[in-house]
């Protein structure tokens, strides 16, 4: 096996920088041929948000290492902390806006290996 085909390290990666944090792709078709689902970093700075967004071909998971945040899924809001995993059905829409001091930094998955977004605010990415 050749190693970049099945390891990859977040720190060896180039990040895209957003207005409200950034994005790190580690695992999907794009990094990975032949991966079957995507997987990434997200790092939300403090009082700031990503844009309200939906995916409509796969679920997401999204574990929080560090920071917490309100997370918005479809009406409901929940309160999210270091230690959490959430768990966000196909098409559902959703945003996490940092509320903690420290940036949020969450892992998040995703069950398809080339993830699509659907934006609901705005021309930047989710």
């Amino acid at each position: 096996m050749i190693k970049d085909d099945v390891t990859r390290n977040v720190a060896g990666q180039e990040a895209m920088e957003l207005s409200w944090g950034r994005l790190s792709w580690l695992v999907g078709a794009a990094q990975m041929p032949g991966a079957e689902q995507t997987l990434g970093v997200v790092t939300i700075y403090p009082g700031k948000r990503n844009p309200l967004h939906a995916h409509p071909n796969c679920e997401e998971l999204l574990y929080v290492v560090s920071g917490e945040c309100e997370h918005k899924l479809g009406d409901e809001m929940f309160h999210l902390t270091p230690g959490t995993v959430m768990r966000i059905p196909r098409g559902v829409r959703h945003w996490a806006k940092c509320t903690s001091v420290e940036p949020l930094l969450a892992v998040i998955s995703f069950s398809s290996p080339d993830r699509c977004t659907d934006s609901y605010e705005g021309d930047e990415i989710a």
